[in-house]
């Protein structure tokens, strides 16, 4: 199997890659328990004073593959559980970045769909591609975005907003994505812009970084554990029941979905 994650480390800044490209980076488990770990590790190595998290190939993430994961619906998956601090497995792989002592930022560039747009959010700074395609894309099978994302959001993108692009599941550009708050700037390179971004954030006082990001983290955060259980309850009352199954089998045989009320 290909190592889902590649992580490169020289002068201070760390490379994270998404690495599926034959797949547009979707998320399957051993995707998942990667990014999970990845900060744990990079928390633990000295010297590093900022991450730049990209994605290989086509585009930074798809989303859940649904070929892989959509098996999991009948299976016993307990998400309600908190196994790594205040979030679950799902949450980590875009919260731990935020967790992460020292600065993210995430370079994105073609689909950045659903858990790959909750682990795009998880990073401090966001830049784009203009042309790339992002959407909150849960509901389109029947689901609430669940991978940290109501905890991420919350103070970047204004309250109605987020709850259309919640309800529609429809997609916006990465222009549209600055002006909504989901990116912070835009670049036609995101992942040169960020590299530049990060090594000028490792040249200042990691001390005084590493400090920075707990104090901006602490004024956003508050409460941060009651939204994660929230996402995972709401969650686990959706798994697998007739109109979340119909959601996945309208997708699947490309015709309108029926739900019932």
């Amino acid at each position: 199997m290909t190592q889902r994650v590649n992580l490169t480390f020289a002068d201070g800044v760390a490379d994270v890659r998404l690495n599926r490209p034959d797949k547009i980076n979707a998320l399957d488990m051993p995707m998942l328990e990667a990014l999970a770990e990845v900060p744990t590790r990079l928390a633990a190595m000295p010297g590093v004073r900022a991450v730049v998290l990209s994605g290989e190939g086509r585009g930074f993430c798809a989303g859940l593959d649904m070929q892989t994961m959509g098996g999991l619906a009948g299976a016993d998956l307990d998400i309600v559980s908190r196994t790594h601090g205040l979030a679950n497995l799902f949450q980590q792989a875009a919260w731990g970045w935020r967790d992460l002592p020292v600065p993210v930022i995430a370079a994105g560039h073609g689909v950045i769909f659903g858990g790959g747009l909750q682990i795009f959010s998880g990073a401090d700074l966001r830049i784009v591609r203009p042309d790339a395609r992002l959407s909150v894309m849960e509901m389109k099978w029947g689901i609430v975005p669940d991978m940290a994302g109501f905890a991420l959001w919350r103070g970047l993108v204004r309250d109605d907003v987020l709850r259309e692009l919640v309800y529609t599941a429809r997609e916006f550009t990465g222009e549209a994505a600055v002006a909504l708050g989901f990116a912070t700037r835009l670049a036609d390179d995101p992942c040169a812009e960020a590299m530049a971004l990060a090594h000028a954030i490792a040249a200042r006082n990691p001390d005084a970084v590493r400090a920075a990001k707990r104090l901006a983290n602490l004024s956003r955060d508050d409460g941060a554990d009651r939204v994660l259980t929230a996402e995972s309850v709401e969650q686990a009352a959706l798994i697998a029941t007739p109109n979340q199954i119909e959601a996945v089998m309208a997708n699947v045989q490309t015709r309108t979905p029926v739900f019932t009320d």
